[in-house]
């Protein structure tokens, strides 16, 4: 729209988790939504290739795209926002810069020159920051740079930056950096001293801020914004207070109160256009405030303690929420505790259950008995990639009676291994970035429920295993009332199970929690609200039925 594409660039200081990644989004958003086409790039200073290989409690969940790039989890809130997919070129790790710079030196490409940081680690960086921007695709790309400012691992990347602003010119970048502006109960008073702190290392790097984005508890007020424009280079409009939210989704219509947009398109020169058009985000935001009804879920994982290695299921819950106007109270229960003596105990209470994905044998004995509880009582259920191959093992255990029924996964020697190792798998050796993944066609069976939930034919899922369900076995399944209802038509890979007689009994091999948006809620998540809603009505009808009869 604006002609060439523009850069802007959001650093972070005083404190990590202040939420780059949302600021990026929100802002992306209302650059949207005033007609521009706008993308998102993380750059994280860690020195993994990508997070395919680290444990969810060190960063939380891997997110997967389309083309199959084990990405950060913040790419989850940029497809969430905008609504638009991105791709492996969304997400560049140290790692990733690294490998590539000690390959070119390995073929010698730099011609026996001393490889070094400057110019070439900082040049990879540029070219890859710039790889998107030069498509032809995008008005603004938006880089995030992971980490914190005074952080020995970001200066590489904020060195690039610095180059960068000086290589295009000051009217096509902008620099955002976002801050911590405390409030100290014992002096009742907000401190701006971390913020100005903080932008003075970024100057020190020769970055000058365009603007400081100021996370708060409180309302920072005139005074202290123009206390911080006075000390950080800026005028008080330059100054966004970021104030503490009741939702992620309420931060892009704040910072439209803060104009953010308004200040970004004066600085990079763009053409103002009409204010942004968010009408689709105000009816999510109203239909999400004000449910009708509500129901009680239960997530059941061996991750729970950290909320964010299940983030984009717990995202997929909001945007099912608000498309039913139902508020979902998720609970958070770890499959360890579980077990055949207390399963009626933890999981009466919910009208839905989702079992989650996950690696390894932790608590998968709780997983599987989980199943064994909502195929017995009739709770709709959704299980997720391990989730659907708990359910295929529950399934040959308890009904069709097979003697040593595993996971190859999780017991290689078994007898019966009707979840086994996936043929191209077979000779991988290294773990990073070599299982099945990526999107992948579907063809649903008519008549199922997954059919009747997505209301079309073919689908295409996103997809992170190495194990999968054994065909050897279908038939037997399938007499026994398990029915494939979802299948690959190329590798006749089995992507989706049902249970016959079942409300809602429904296990996936893919991740669908990896494409629900704000704007298109996934289908399965709503099919498992309703089915929870149905089920709670029902019991609610049987047991005024059981007062009156003991009455």
């Amino acid at each position: 729209m604006s002609g060439s594409c523009k850069y802007i660039f959001v650093t972070g200081g005083v404190a990590s988790s202040l939420g780059k990644g949302i600021i990026s989004a929100s802002l992306a958003k209302l650059l949207q939504s005033r007609g521009y086409s706008v993308t998102i790039q993380k750059f994280d200073p860690y020195i993994n290739i990508d997070p395919g290989t680290l444990n969810p409690y060190e960063h939380g969940e891997c997110f997967v795209t389309d083309d199959g790039a084990e990405t950060d989890l913040d790419l989850g809130h940029y497809e969430r926002f905008l609504n638009v997919p991105t791709s492996q070129a969304n997400n560049v790790t140290t790692g990733l810069v690294y490998q590539s710079v000690i390959n070119k030196e390995r073929k010698g490409e730099y011609l026996g020159k001393t490889v070094q940081v400057i110019p070439h680690i900082t040049d990879e960086i540029k070219k890859r920051i710039l790889i998107l921007g030069q498509t032809g695709r995008y008005d603004v790309v938006i880089t995030e740079i992971g980490g914190t400012v005074g952080d020995i691992e970001s200066l590489p990347f904020l060195e690039s930056v610095r180059q960068l602003r000086w290589d295009l010119g000051q009217v096509n970048t902008l620099s955002i950096h976002l801050t911590l502006v405390p409030y100290i109960a014992a002096a009742g008073e907000l401190k701006t001293k971390p913020t100005q702190n903080s932008v003075k290392s970024l100057l020190a790097l020769g970055i000058q801020p365009d603007v400081v984005v100021c996370r708060t508890e409180y309302e920072l007020g005139e005074s202290i914004k123009k206390k911080v424009a006075q000390f950080c280079n800026l005028m008080p409009n330059q100054v966004i207070q970021s104030i503490d939210a009741a939702s992620i989704y309420e931060v892009p219509m704040m910072m439209k109160e803060e104009k953010l947009d308004e200040v970004v398109l004066e600085k990079l020169q763009m053409p103002s256009t009409p204010a942004p058009d968010l009408r689709v985000w105000e009816e999510f935001l109203q239909h999400l405030n004000n449910p009708s009804n509500s129901v009680r879920i239960a997530l059941v994982g061996k991750y729970v303690e950290l909320k964010d290695a299940y983030k984009s299921i717990a995202e997929a819950f909001i945007h099912g929420s608000a498309d039913t106007q139902c508020k979902v109270h998720l609970s958070w229960v770890h499959s360890e505790s579980l077990n055949e003596g207390n399963m009626h105990e933890k999981l009466h209470s919910f009208d839905g259950i989702l079992v989650a994905p996950g690696f390894g044998g932790r608590g998968i004995e709780g997983k599987i008995e989980t199943v064994k509880y909502v195929r017995e009582n009739k709770v709709p259920f959704l299980g997720i990639c391990l989730g659907m191959q708990v359910a295929v093992v529950e399934f040959a255990r308890n009904l069709l009676k097979l003697d040593d029924v595993h996971s190859a996964e999780l017991k290689p020697e078994a007898k019966n291994k009707v979840i086994d190792l996936m043929a191209d798998q077979l000779e991988v050796k290294n773990k990073g970035g070599t299982m099945r993944l990526g999107a992948y066609t579907c063809r649903l069976e008519d008549d199922s429920k997954v059919m009747q939930a997505y209301k079309r034919k073919e689908i295409s899922e996103r997809h992170r295993h190495r194990y999968e369900y054994n065909n050897s076995y279908l038939e037997q399944f399938e007499m026994a009332g398990l029915k494939a209802t979802g299948i690959n038509p190329e590798s006749n890979l089995v992507e989706i199970v049902e249970l016959e007689d079942h409300p809602w009994f429904v296990g996936v091999q893919f991740h669908p929690e990896y494409k629900s948006t704000v704007a298109n809620p996934h289908p399965l998540f709503i099919g498992l609200i309703q089915a929870a809603v149905a089920h709670q009505n029902a019991s609610k009808q049987k047991n005024k039925v059981k007062l009156k009869n003991n009455k």
